[in-house]
């Protein structure tokens, strides 16, 4: 009752109810600007070719929402961005000037944002560059060219288009996330898997009773089963933290008395969020695409198909590796316990500076790598399920932590909004707060 009664409360507030209806109303441009083909590209030929070819296409073709089988302006889909965002990160650890202007506050994090901005569009006219001059090469099955007419001018022609679909995906993200709700950015990724669901539910369906299907009843209910249990684990999994306790020491300003509360800095379990899959993924993808460019790199291409054993040994290692790396780039102890010591916070029986910094390394070091067993866990499980049931059907997965980590994101925006204006949330006024993924060490030090 509480939640049906939450969800009413929705329609109630008018700057949420119009914010919703705007993040809808994005959502379905996005959509519908995937059934717009690139200018020049035989739309039934690309569609075999991603069916036969699989491999990195099929990665392209999954993140962009089916997008990329069209051949549409929005084919590079926003991993650009993502690329981009993650190349900024990574500067800004290595870069002085980066790293000093992101400390400048809002305004060095505007100046940021603008050269995320500038490195999607290079990357995209690059990404856009490779895959016109890879597209001439291809042809369908039947032996019809994907490219009619091919040449500079399809070149350059893909080059903007693309470019520009990129660009469009990202203003539509940043206007959600200004004006709507939740992440706009990772909603439409979210909106892209999720439009790929119906179709892929309709074809496990379709394998019920179907010669040589390995499918039976009793098997799709047990595969049901078993994705609620996945989903349960992630919701589970993605909510954890580890809790540090903090303690202010009290001190006097003029003739006021602040500070002695007690607080704590979550360490989520999962600090690297899907970052690790999908870089994971990508390099294992990587010599299976370029195989068909240098022949010498086919042998190990053979090697590691995908569902064999190395394929599985290597992304697992890989998955760790990441989720150690990602979390090592993005989140500082040092800085973490010079604002502690800034503000006259401690961790009781750890001394402040470099003692309090080496803890909570430990401490984070020892919660990432369950972090990164559950990601590996929860990514490898489709090659099993695959292997096992033979369908073709993402029950865990990259696919599966964006779903629930955004669901949970945008749940948590729309609570607060309703608490904000005194109303009860999702789970009643005695109920939990909804936690997403996306509370960070760094806010929940500076409150």
């Amino acid at each position: 009752m509480a939640a049906a009664s939450g969800l009413f409360n929705i329609f109630r507030i008018a700057e949420l109810r119009k914010r919703l209806f705007f993040t809808l109303g994005m959502l379905a441009v996005y959509r519908l600007g995937i059934f717009v083909t690139t200018p020049g590209v035989d739309r039934r030929a690309m569609q075999d070719v991603v069916a036969q070819q699989g491999s990195l296409l099929g990665l392209l073709n999954f993140f962009s929402g089916g997008a990329f089988e069209q051949l549409s302006i929005f084919a590079l889909g926003i991993m650009p961005y993502v690329s981009s965002s993650i190349i900024l990160q990574l500067l800004t650890v290595v870069v002085p000037s980066l790293e000093k202007m992101q400390k400048e506050g809002e305004l060095g994090r505007r100046k940021i944002t603008q050269y995320t901005r500038y490195g999607t569009v290079v990357l995209s006219a690059i990404q856009g560059y490779g895959i016109a001059t890879y597209l001439e090469s291809l042809r369908a099955g039947n032996g019809v060219a994907v490219v009619g007419e091919p040449g500079w001018g399809f070149r350059l022609l893909t080059m903007v288009s693309l470019a520009a679909g990129t660009a469009f995906i990202m203003w539509m993200g940043e206007q959600i996330t200004e004006r709507g709700v939740g992440n706009g950015i990772s909603l439409i990724i979210f909106a892209g898997i999720v439009a790929r669901v119906p179709a892929a539910i309709y074809t496990t369906v379709r394998q019920l009773g179907a010669s040589g299907s390995q499918l039976t009843g009793l098997g799709l209910l047990v595969l049901t089963a078993l994705m609620v249990v996945v989903i349960g684990a992630i919701v589970y999994v993605e909510r954890g933290q580890r809790r540090i306790p903090i303690q202010y020491a009290k001190r006097m300003v003029g003739r006021k008395l602040y500070g002695g509360q007690s607080t704590h800095l979550p360490l989520k379990v999962n600090t690297s969020g899907v970052i690790p899959p999908i870089f994971a993924s990508s390099l294992l993808l990587l010599p299976a695409t370029l195989a068909g460019w240098f022949p010498f790199l086919q042998r190990m291409s053979n090697a590691i198909q995908a569902g064999s054993w190395i394929y599985n040994t290597i992304y697992v290692a890989l998955i760790i590796f990441f989720a150690y790396f990602y979390t090592a780039v993005t989140f500082n102890p040092v800085d973490v316990a010079d604002n502690l010591k800034k503000y006259g916070g401690y961790i009781p029986g750890i001394r402040p500076g470099k003692k309090t910094a080496d803890y909570i390394d430990f401490v984070l070091s020892r919660i990432t790598f369950g972090g990164a067993i559950y990601l590996a866990a929860i990514c490898v499980l489709p090659t099993i399920i695959t292997n096992e049931f033979g369908v073709n059907f993402y029950f865990g997965g990259t696919s599966l932590l964006i779903v629930v980590g955004v669901a949970l994101d945008t749940v948590q925006q729309i609570e607060g909004h309703l608490i904000t204006r005194h109303y009860e949330g999702f789970t009643g006024p005695r109920g939990p707060r909804i936690r997403g993924r996306r509370m960070t060490t760094g806010q929940a030090v500076g409150a």
